[in-house]
């Protein structure tokens, strides 16, 4: 059993319940942000709730709690739970519209715990397939609600056995996957997109940071002729934490194992969240 925080409330997940007459229901209006703990610790709270109020200040919803209060009613839902890990996701709707499609004052805000669930070892050791999907994702800065592209894009991923889309824009530059972000490399240097094509990723800016110890780091760019150039590559997510991609589309990448980069990436991003302490 899980304990959300809805509207005000404590509840069990099978009692959490909001209004059909919800923005969120009627509009699919409304942002989100999701992050694990790591020690029983939130993870960079403060920087996914700074990512939710920039997602809401870019599709006009307006917050109405502080980040502080944000931060006690997490950290309380939190301790209503019983995780050895936790995931939490944060949603706040339109709420009531008088007309059913103006958003009103009155924003609805859940916090959604649940417990960590490992993802297969063998995206690990032995790599895993990701796909490309044309999609121009509309307002890329903002988490919203419309997850529509990404669950189509998903579903195309699944029917080729692959764990992710990735997505490509017009004029063909790899942006993002649907629910990670995606980086590269050639030699000793990561590729990224840069922030303002993408959504940035929490645990993608914590890679980075790592990594920046031991590789150079390049923001740009990355068209998908260049596919065929890399080195290796990996996935970046709160729940796929940093995963080796060997191939994408029917491209292998390294040799069609993980690379030493890679491994070493994966081996700072698990030292960082073992010791992670706040």
């Amino acid at each position: 059993m899980n304990i959300y925080y809805i509207d005000g409330q404590f509840v069990e997940d099978h009692q959490a319940k909001i209004p059909v007459e919800d923005l969120s229901v009627l509009r699919g209006y409304g942002v989100f942000d999701f992050l694990r703990t790591y020690n029983g610790v939130p993870f960079h709270l403060d920087d996914h709730l700074l990512r939710l109020q920039r997602s809401a200040r870019l599709i006009g919803l307006q917050l109405t709690h502080t980040p502080a209060a944000l931060t006690e009613i997490v950290r309380e839902t939190l301790a209503r739970n019983t995780h050895l890990e936790s995931n939490i996701r944060i949603v706040v709707t339109g709420g009531m519209s008088q007309d059913g499609i103006t958003p009103g004052d009155s924003p609805r805000l859940m916090v959604m715990i649940g417990p960590v669930k490992p993802m297969p070892e063998e995206w690990y050791t032995d790599g895993a397939k990701v796909i490309t999907c044309h999609v121009d994702r509309f307002m890329p800065g903002a988490k919203s609600i419309n997850y529509i592209p990404a669950i189509l894009c998903q579903a195309e991923a699944r029917s080729h056995q692959a764990i992710e889309a990735v997505y490509v824009d017009r004029d063909g530059y790899l942006l993002e996957g649907t629910t990670s972000n995606l980086v590269a490399l050639r030699g000793d240097t990561l590729i990224t997109p840069p922030c303002n094509r993408i959504l940035p990723g929490i645990t993608r800016q914590v890679v980075l940071q790592l990594a920046r110890q031991e590789f150079e780091v390049e923001e740009r760019q990355l068209h998908k002729d260049e596919i065929r150039l890399l080195d290796e590559a990996f996935l970046t997510s709160s729940v796929k934490e940093v995963a080796p991609v060997v191939t994408i589309d029917s491209m292998s990448i390294g040799g069609g194992e993980p690379g030493s980069r890679t491994l070493r990436v994966m081996e700072l991003f698990r030292e960082y969240t073992a010791a992670y302490r706040d």
